[in-house]
């Protein structure tokens, strides 16, 4: 399906128009024209790196940009909203085409590249794709066939990656470096190779490391990332037209960590084996998407709200207060929950919400605890008990 923005059609022509100067000068060893781009991208990430792009259109670094994304998708019960891509919304306000993927992730192969990217368009089956053709994904979330990355010359893929690779390669670098507790991440602008290559194998056209604040949340790191990815990718694409760009292989990836699909179990809270710190992090990294969840001794689940380690005015008695990692009681001058995790470090949480219930204050959780949610022989004022997920969960 293709997505218009009528409404600034007008700015679009004006655009292409401009760039149009440069394909009179002549031809040289440098590339004159600008590059014609199919961006192929979904989310927040996705469109910082693309305003970066249109911030420079006026300077002829590209002549028109076509957008790929997924197509609207009904969620909520019933299907009652509506998601929308927003790199769709933001290319529909720039006035630009916009492109949709099928729904059903299978078909995705079949998937009919627009013009002038199309092997239809090409003057003849066996030429080579124009030189002035750039492939780019940020964030796309989908792996690109070949008969797709065929359209385009080698060294004209790229994909834009918020790591410094070969770190990370993978779904969520982002995520994955915060629950590391990495001080330093980064982004790649990469050659997007065939996947049995390696994910995220290709080489290095240009990095930037980025030093991460203790305490940032994935939403904020994800927008610093994705402007310094923009930029890149603005600077790859100048050094591209004059023929600077310089090509460096990947290193040694087999000790450098991974970055695989956050799923369901990535937010299942074990604390016999978490430090109040690892869920923080936790927290900060994946809570956009799934909240940290513990489970009850009486089999309900209880989502973590707004977690924070417990540092000072810890008390003296807090030993035999929480006896077990795993158990935990109201703490009036915190007005959080306090639960004693690995490590003997505690975590605190001021809202919580227990399965099928709403989302409370932990004092108003905390009245309404039952019996048998509390550690065992503990009486009706004791600490309520945390068990382990059961390892045959499914992600």
């Amino acid at each position: 399906m293709i997505y218009r923005n009528t409404r600034t059609a007008s700015t679009l022509v004006h655009i292409r128009a401009g760039s149009a100067t440069s394909r009179n000068r002549g031809f040289s060893t440098k590339q004159t024209d600008g590059f014609k781009i199919l961006f192929f991208g979904r989310d927040e990430f996705s469109c910082g790196v693309l305003q970066q792009l249109l911030k420079v259109k006026a300077e002829e670094i590209w002549q028109d940009i076509h957008i790929v994304t997924q197509p609207d998708t009904k969620t909520g019960r019933r299907g009652s909203q509506l998601s929308i891509s927003p790199l769709k919304l933001l290319a529909e306000d720039a006035g630009l085409i916009v492109h949709t993927i099928p729904h059903d992730r299978s078909q995705f192969k079949q998937f009919k590249v627009p013009p002038p990217f199309s092997s239809d368009s090409l003057s003849s089956p066996s030429s080579s794709p124009p030189s002035n053709h750039l492939l780019v994904t940020a964030s796309f979330g989908r792996i690109l066939p070949n008969s797709l990355l065929d359209l385009f010359l080698p060294s004209r893929r790229l994909n834009v990656h918020p790591s410094l690779l070969p770190a990370y390669r993978g779904a969520a670098p982002i995520q994955h470096a915060i629950i590391d507790g990495q001080e330093e991440t980064g982004v790649s602008v990469i050659e997007m190779t065939e996947r049995k290559k390696g994910i995220d194998s290709g080489a290095i056209l240009c990095g930037q490391p980025f030093r991460m604040r203790e305490d940032v949340m994935f939403p904020t790191l994800r927008v610093e990332l994705a402007k310094i990815g923009g930029n890149l990718l603005v600077t790859t694409l100048r050094d591209m037209l004059a023929n600077k760009e310089r090509r460096t292989p990947q290193s040694d990836a087999s000790k450098a960590p991974r970055a695989p699909l956050i799923t369901i179990r990535d937010s299942m809270v074990d604390f016999r084996s978490m430090t109040a710190e690892h869920i923080v992090r936790r927290h900060r990294a994946i809570s956009h998407q799934k909240p940290m969840t513990a489970l009850l001794k009486s089999g309900r689940t209880l989502q973590l709200h707004d977690p924070s380690v417990l540092r000072d005015n810890i008390p003296e008695d807090i030993s035999a207060t929480l006896p077990d990692t795993g158990t935990a009681i109201f703490h009036p001058p915190s007005k959080a929950l306090l639960i004693r995790c690995s490590g003997n470090t505690y975590l605190q949480v001021p809202m919580v919400r227990q399965q099928d219930r709403h989302l409370l204050k932990a004092k108003e959780w905390w009245n309404g605890v039952k019996p048998e949610m509390r550690f065992f022989d503990s009486g009706a004022d004791g600490p309520v008990q945390f068990v382990p997920f059961e390892t045959s969960a499914t992600a």
